[in-house]
């Protein structure tokens, strides 16, 4: 019996077509570059991995686990995020590591939630982090490299907001995931959410005051003024004492990103986690560094008109003029990809010109050349530009010159 069901993506999961999946490239080689220019490294990790790497370590999203069994009967969990990962990586090969080991890694990540606008099961992460320093200077070069993604995409302004756990060990971890929702439902759902946890009214009020009148410490001193120094207006970055962040292996300075005029929420988020590689794997190396919220980031580019309008990769289509030109096409096909230029060639000889035209119009591709008889006889073509409409004969030099 047939199945007439459409298939379609799974709730929560999502395709990206050619033009969708461009800007996604754009926004990823953009971070690459910039990873790179800081001197960090890229590393990759499994998508699967144990069930108890990551059981204790997230905090109270442990419900948004994708855990089940294999086929080996091994408790097995997808990504949740990269942090976890990194540290049985850095714990698993800590004698091949070179000290302080810093690396990024962009890949994705899956997530058990309801899906929402702006929230997915799966997303890509883009990570950066130090490991192997316990100085403050790496935060500070964390969160200095976090402001600079921003500045580098071309933001008119970022702004990190930061804290140190440090300051809030003497509250306890289930006020501090409450408090860290303080933006987002205000001091009344703060304090009947401490409650709901079973913290008594007066100590709710309490925590939230003590909170509230932090004071800078030294570490943090010492990021603000790395800030300062590498450049960053002062009202790029602001000592926040409600900060709390929710992950339970957040041990000292933490912080957030967000975009001014951009309403969806922070677009980057990090952490200091010294005892997290200790934890997963045995060996206690330091470890500070942010995940970036790649989707976010994409969206506010592009309310900011900072993604280039990109509807193929395509930079030229080589027609092809009749069957018995096609070797024609073909040979100039592969000196304009040996010139390095992005080049199609028309797959079917025997469609006609004007559609193949028609072709490059739609899937905006800003030249075609043409190989004609008369063009042949000449060793030169027809080169057109698709967005203007004005085309001229030219040698292959010229083309190569002109795209």
């Amino acid at each position: 019996m047939q199945n007439n069901n459409k298939l379609q993506t799974l709730k929560g999961f999502r395709d990206f077509l050619p033009e969708d999946a461009l800007k996604r490239q754009w926004l990823k080689d953009k971070l690459c570059r910039i990873f790179e220019k800081w001197g960090y490294d890229p590393l990759e990790t499994p998508t699967l991995e144990p069930l108890e790497l990551f059981a204790g370590q997230i905090g109270e999203d442990e419900k948004l686990f994708f855990k089940f069994e294999d086929q080996g009967g091994r408790k097995v969990a997808l990504r949740y995020d990269q942090t976890v990962p990194t540290c049985r990586v850095v714990g698993q090969y800590a004698q091949q590591l070179i000290m302080p080991f810093k690396r990024y890694q962009i890949q994705p990540a899956f997530r058990a939630e309801k899906p929402q606008k702006g929230r997915y099961r799966e997303f890509l992460q883009a990570d950066a982090d130090i490991f192997g320093v316990e100085s403050p200077y790496a935060d500070a070069e964390t969160i200095a490299l976090s402001l600079d993604i921003y500045r580098s995409l071309g933001f008119p302004k970022a702004k990190v907001f930061i804290n140190d756990r440090e300051l809030l060990k003497e509250i306890p971890y289930k006020a501090i995931v409450a408090i860290d929702k303080l933006k987002k439902i205000g001091e009344g759902g703060v304090l009947e959410e401490m409650e709901t946890k079973g913290i008594e009214p007066e100590e709710a009020k309490k925590y939230l005051e003590v909170a509230q009148k932090l004071q800078p410490n030294e570490t943090i001193k010492i990021i603000l003024n790395y800030l300062e120094k590498s450049g960053f207006d002062k009202d790029w970055f602001e000592f926040s004492p409600t900060l709390a962040r929710s992950f339970s292996y957040s041990t000292g300075p933490i912080w957030e990103v967000e975009i001014p005029g951009f309403t969806s929420g922070s677009v980057l988020g990090g952490e200091r986690y010294d005892k997290l590689i200790e934890n997963v794997a045995g060996v206690r190396i330091a470890g500070t560094g942010f995940a970036i919220g790649f989707d976010r980031t994409l969206e506010a580019a592009e309310e900011f008109g900072l993604v280039p309008k990109m509807t193929t990769n395509t930079q030229v289509l080589v027609t092809v003029f009749s069957p018995d030109l096609f070797n024609n096409s073909l040979d100039l096909a592969g000196k304009l990809r040996k010139a390095e230029i992005n080049t199609e060639l028309y797959p079917d000889p025997n469609v006609k010109l004007d559609k193949q035209l028609k072709y490059a119009n739609r899937k905006g591709i800003p030249y075609v050349v043409i190989v004609g008889e008369e063009e042949s006889k000449q060793n030169r073509v027809t080169l057109k530009d698709m967005r203007t409409g004005e085309q001229k004969l030219v040698s292959l030099e010229e083309v190569i010159k002109a795209i």
